[in-house]
Formats: structure tokens, sequence, C-alpha cells
């Protein structure tokens, strides 16, 4: 679409083509709508990109967000799309030294296999009694609440009587998840296994009292109905590069390089002007979606900004000509990095690392996770490297504040790289640095992303990848019908930033979509 040109009006303009800004892109088209998608840079998919980000190096990474598992199937479904997903045979292995010797938990593998993981760990069958009995009950509230993400909001009564269980209620939505968590569980190492998941890109401690931590532990042990993370085929650039597809076939005008710098409404219509390389330009709609943050959208809307949330992440991608092996004799590297590598993440070294980063200090013992996504699935690896045994690695750090980088971003970033890396280290045979692949000017292969590198790169508000606190997936006030209204009646918010926004998921965007469908029927 040139710039420099008034054009007709469209049903819908969406501002950004990220994954969610494509499914209501796609989901409209196909409704028989004109759709505009305006994205300011010279490709879609926002955060859900596949790159090769290593100079001369055939391996396409998911650079910024890696798993599935609040994509709804039914959005697959609906759309057509080309995509898949792999299930991870393991789910996680967390090193420990108990007793002077090397050792860990292995969760995954078949029941027997981690029953005895257990007991080798903590000399008993109590904490995986306890295991199964916590996860028995996080798996019936997912079957439960999984699938009012793409409905109107119920409200908070409507879903407690969903949910039907009055422990699992009080538990998740009630009481700090460190009360549930240090009453169910006894060992320290178990302890911080079950609360990593609510501290993904939150910065909180197992007991703040606001239940941030609660909300991110809820989304993610609801996914799919069952809480696995899957691997994305081809990488997170294949779902949006299918959405993308669905969305053109449709009829949708995908314009990349039109970047969107005001909104006007009187709640009726609207006008959309965008700058391209090229000068200015104005897209008229009857509605707008804007697939970007609280932020953004009050930018756009001439409106005072929300603070930011913080984000509070260190992200790493690495390519290895091999996986390094385990001082822990028992455990396959194929199998502890197939999985959800947990580093420091004991429940007192979270708490730890928190109440450092609280004080303006990079934790000493900094936490982390790692998987391996080329274990699933090796299509992403050039065929070359595929037949010589190399490997991926993504890091994901924690209790890392945008705060923390503020005094010098480059220094922390590589202090804070090394401290993690020697974390991972203590519980390798061999230094993660002997196994690194280097590209075609000698570098190894590895890049960190701060907070504010992620500010920078995707305009995230903060380096928040959620966009803004998680909220709970129920009606509040003013949250409206779908959870993605603003006080302009035709002008939606589908990105993270809306109720139940956050993750890959595309229920923003469908739900943006119905909204639109429900205002405007055909």
């Amino acid at each position: 679409m040139a710039a420099n040109e008034h054009t007709r009006t469209y049903d819908a303009v969406i501002v950004g083509g990220g994954h969610n800004g494509l499914v209501a892109a796609a989901y409209l088209a196909r409704a028989g709508r004109s759709v505009l998608v305006l994205e300011r840079l010279d490709h879609t998919g926002g955060a859900a990109v596949s790159t090769r980000p290593f100079a001369g190096v055939d391996a396409r990474l998911s650079r910024y967000s890696y798993l599935v598992s609040l994509l709804p199937r039914k959005i697959v479904r609906d759309l057509g799309l080309d995509f898949r997903v792999r299930s991870r045979t393991i789910s996680s292995y967390t090193p420990a030294e108990r007793d002077g010797r090397p050792t860990g938990l292995l969760v995954g593998g078949g029941e027997q296999r981690t029953r005895e993981a257990f007991a080798r760990l903590t000399g008993g069958e109590r904490e995986y009694a306890a295991w199964q009995r916590f996860y028995g009950m996080t798996a019936s509230v997912a079957q439960r609440v999984f699938p009012t993400l793409t409905e109107p909001l119920p409200t908070r009564d409507e879903l407690r009587r969903r949910i039907d269980d009055d422990t699992a209620w009080r538990a998740l939505f009630e009481e700090p998840i460190g009360v549930a968590v240090e009453e169910d569980f006894a060992d320290d190492l178990v302890r911080g296994v079950v609360l990593t998941d609510a501290l993904i890109g939150t910065f909180a401690d197992a007991h703040d009292p606001t239940l941030v931590q609660n909300r991110c532990f809820l989304y993610h042990v609801i996914g799919g109905g069952t809480g696995a993370w899957d691997v994305p085929v081809g990488g997170m650039g294949a779902l949006t590069d299918a959405l993308a597809a669905a969305a053109r076939s449709a009829g949708a005008v995908l314009a990349t390089g039109h970047e969107a710098v005001r909104i006007a409404t009187d709640g009726h219509t609207a006008e959309v002007t965008y700058r391209t390389a090229d000068g200015e330009g104005v897209a008229a709609a009857r509605h707008v979606l804007v697939n970007a943050s609280p932020q953004e959208l009050a930018v756009l809307t001439g409106e005072s900004s929300p603070e930011p949330a913080e984000g509070a992440q260190l992200k790493v991608n690495m390519l290895l000509t091999r996986l390094p092996k385990l001082r822990d004799p028992a455990v396959d590297p194929r199998e502890a990095f197939a999985g959800t590598f947990h580093i420091a993440e004991g429940y007192a070294q979270l708490a730890m690392a928190h109440a450092q980063a609280a004080a303006g200090e990079l934790p000493a013992v900094p936490p982390s996770e790692i998987y391996c996504h080329s274990l699933t699935d090796p299509t992403i690896l050039g065929p070359d490297l595929a037949e010589r045994g190399y490997q991926t690695l993504t890091l994901f750090g924690l209790h890392t504040p945008a705060r923390l980088f503020d005094r010098d971003n480059d220094a922390v970033r590589e202090e804070l790289l090394k401290s993690t890396l020697d974390q991972l280290d203590a519980h390798l045979a061999e230094p993660l640095a002997d196994c690194l692949a280097t590209d075609t000017d000698g570098r190894p292969c590895i890049e960190a992303k701060t907070p504010l590198d992620l500010e920078r790169d995707l305009r995230l508000p903060g380096g928040n990848i959620f966009h803004r606190a998680l909220s709970w997936p129920y009606a509040q006030e003013d949250t409206g019908r779908w959870g993605v209204e603003t006080r302009h009646p035709n002008v939606l918010l589908c990105g993270a930033g809306a109720v139940r926004g956050g993750g890959v998921s595309g229920v923003p965007g469908h739900n943006a979509a119905m909204a639109v469908l429900e205002a405007t029927p055909q």
C-alpha cells in the first residue's frame, strides 16, 4: 500500500503484525471483513519469530518466545493453520548436590522413572505423592479454566463454580502460592521447581500479597487444559508464518514498513495515521485493533500512559557443537536438556535472588532454566549442523528486573551472563564454553537479551514479556465482555496486555475479533 494515499474505509485496521494481530486479521477476513494490518517492521511476527542470529550459521532459533502451551487448538482448527507442535519426552531436570555427591531430579520418561527419581533425591515416597496430588489439582483446574479463555469473560463467582474445588480456589486464587508450596512439599529443591512457574518474567516473592505470582503460575499450568509446554515444529516463526498466510489467503492486507503513529476516533469511525519510508498516510476504519502494549495504545490515542510493568528476565540463545556432559552420572544430557533444566532454582535460592534484586543488587546466584529445542525438533538446524550433532540451547533467567541494568546495560548484561553460566558450569563435567559453536567470524554463538534490550528491540514496556502484570481470567471492573475493550467503543486492545493476554496464545486476537463480529454482525 502506498503512502500519502487516503484509502477507503476498512472494516478493521489492526496496528501491529504480531501473532495476536494476525489471529484477529485471519478471523475477521475469513468472516468477510476488509482488514488492513499495519506493521512497523519489515516482517510480521513480533516476538514470535524464527531468526538466524549467528552470522553464516544455518540455525533458525525461536529468538524471543519459544514454547507453546496457551495456544488453543480451536484457533489452529478454525484458521486451518499448517502448524504442529511436538511434546517433550522429559518435563524437567534439576541438578543438585546432596551429601557431597552430584545428583538431581528428573521428571518425565514415565511414572516409574519419575517416582524413582524422587526417591533417589529425597529418600522416600512422600514428595512424589505430594507432587501427584498437587499437579492432579492443577490439571483439574486447567481442564475447567482453559476452555473459558476463548469465551466471554466469566464472573469471579462463575469461574469459582466452574472449578468446583474450594481447596484449589484458595491455593491458586486467594492465598499466595508460597502457602500451598510450603504446605504440600518439604524438600527445598522440589519446592523451587514448583515455584518457578510463578516467576517466569514476573518479579515477585512466593508470598507477594498482590498475588501477581499466582496469576503467573495459573497461566503456566492451564495451557491446553493440561499445562504441557510443547515445541513448535520449525520454530516459533512457523506459527506466525502460518497465521500470515491464513490472513492473506482470506483477503487481509499485510502492510509491513508501516508504523502507526496516531489514532483518531469518535467512537463510531476512526482514522489511523501511519508513517512509511516515503511519508505519511491515513487509513480509515470502523474498528481499530491495537496489537501493542497499553502504553503504546495510550500514545496512539493521545492519552496519559500507564506506568509500565517492569520486566525481569535474561534471555540467552546459544548454539553448541555438542551437549555438555553432566556431573550427575545417572542422567543422559539428551534427556536432561530435552525438558526444562533448572539451575539455582531451589526454594531458598529463589527467595535470596529476589531479595538481592529487590535491594538493587544482581543475584549472587542467579536462577535460570534451559531447554534444547533441537532435541525435540531438529528441523530448525541445517542438514550439515544436524548431521554433525549440533544443538541449540535457550536460557531464561529469573529475578533480573530492568532497574538493575539502568546504570550500564552492556556491562551488567555481561556480568550477569557470566555468573549465570557459572551456575550452569557447576553442574557440568566440562565447561559450557568448550561446547559453544562459532560463527563465520569466529565469535561464540551466544547472544543475551536484558529487559532493556527487549524494550528497545520489541517495544515491550519495561521489557515486560506480558506487556503488563498478568490478569485473572475473570471479569473485573471495566474489563468489558471480552477483556479487550477500551474507553473508545471502536478501539480494542488485542495484544498481550489484554485481559487473558500474555504468552503465545492468540487468545486476545481471537477475542478482539469476536468482539468486532458481535458488534457488527453481517
